[in-house]
């Protein structure tokens, strides 16, 4: 059983997630109606995968996003919305967000797109994934490499360069092991899946929400 932390500031949203996850592999084992709540209730309940409606008092779907990559943490986040403005979806991808689920659809595609998360794969709808690219392609967005530490940028280069992860070892003084790890972070910072796509982007050949 997959556990799922649920946030949303409308109770008949929550009832009707509850309502679509009964008898599914995924189980609500926390609940929080603002995004503070949301944030604080992360730590307490260690959900394996966590669901955030965009807009809610205090933090927002997108920010506790954001403020979970900058801490290291991980797991997967899908984002639950009515509709999302362009640089609230820009800041989704930049942060790695791994599936949005459009509320007026949410009975029919959640458990698709949770199923989906949970396997590794990004659940995003088509015509979300043209709009960030179109809106990247248009310069509405920062260069995805802003995001990362130096190191991580350190290591981007390299990877740019054709270099294995024994290379990149034995020029930046770490252990391959240590290069796998950033590797990892990196790779789920900015939403791709493999170091082909990351050499792509330190070239300048695929943007962020290209996937």
């Amino acid at each position: 059983m997959t556990s799922v932390l649920l946030a949303d500031d409308h109770p008949f949203m929550r009832t009707g997630v509850e309502a679509v996850l009964r008898n599914s592999p995924f189980e609500i084992t926390a609940m929080a109606a603002t995004g503070d709540e949301a944030l604080a209730r992360i730590d307490e309940a260690d959900p394996d995968l966590c669901i955030f409606d965009v807009r809610m008092p205090g933090l927002s779907g997108v920010e506790i996003l954001q403020d979970m990559r900058k801490r290291g943490d991980l797991r997967p986040v899908v984002l639950l919305t009515a509709e999302l403005e362009d640089a609230a979806l820009l800041s989704a991808f930049q942060a790695g967000v791994n599936g949005i689920v459009l509320k007026d659809v949410a009975e029919d595609a959640l458990l698709d797109s949770l199923e989906a998360v949970a396997a590794g794969r990004r659940a995003v709808p088509s015509d979300l994934l043209q709009r960030a690219l179109d809106l990247s392609l248009r310069g509405e967005a920062k260069h995805p490499l802003e995001g990362l530490t130096p190191r991580e940028r350190q290591i981007t280069e390299h990877v740019g360069q054709g270099q294995r992860n024994r290379e990149i070892a034995a020029a930046l003084g770490m252990s391959e092991g240590t290069v796998k790890v950033y590797l990892h972070t990196i790779y789920h910072k900015l939403g791709i899946e493999n170091r082909t796509e990351l050499a792509l982007i330190a070239h300048g050949r695929m943007v962020v929400a290209q996937r």
